[in-house]
C-alpha cells in the first residue's frame, strides 16, 4: 500500500519535514516515490511553514494512497488559511 506521510530531516531540535509518497512498508526516512511538499514547524518571519503540491496530492489520493492523520490535518488547515 502507498502512504502519504512526513519524512523528517533537519538538525537536532530544528525539525523539517518533507511530505512524501512512499510504500507503507518502508521506514520513516526511506526512499520515497515522490516528494510533494514540505512542512517547517519552526518557520519564523517570512519563511513558508507549509507548501504542498495539491494536484499531486489529489492524484495520489485518487490512486488509493492512504494519508497519515498529521498530513490530513496540515492539508485541511492549509486549505482553510487559503480560503
Amino acid at each position: 500500500m502507498v502512504a502519504i506521510r512526513l519524512s523528517r530531516t533537519g538538525a537536532k531540535r530544528k525539525p523539517f519535514y518533507h511530505i512524501v509518497v512512499i510504500d507503507s512498508r518502508k521506514q520513516r526516512d526511506g526512499r520515497p516515490i515522490e516528494r510533494i511538499g514540505f512542512f517547517n514547524p519552526c518557520a519564523k518571519g517570512q519563511e513558508i511553514p507549509l507548501q504542498v503540491d495539491t494536484e499531486r496530492y489529489d492524484y495520489w489520493v485518487s490512486q488509493g494512497a492512504q494519508t497519515s492523520d498529521r498530513v490530513k490535518k496540515l492539508i485541511k488547515d492549509n486549505a482553510k488559511a487559503a480560503a
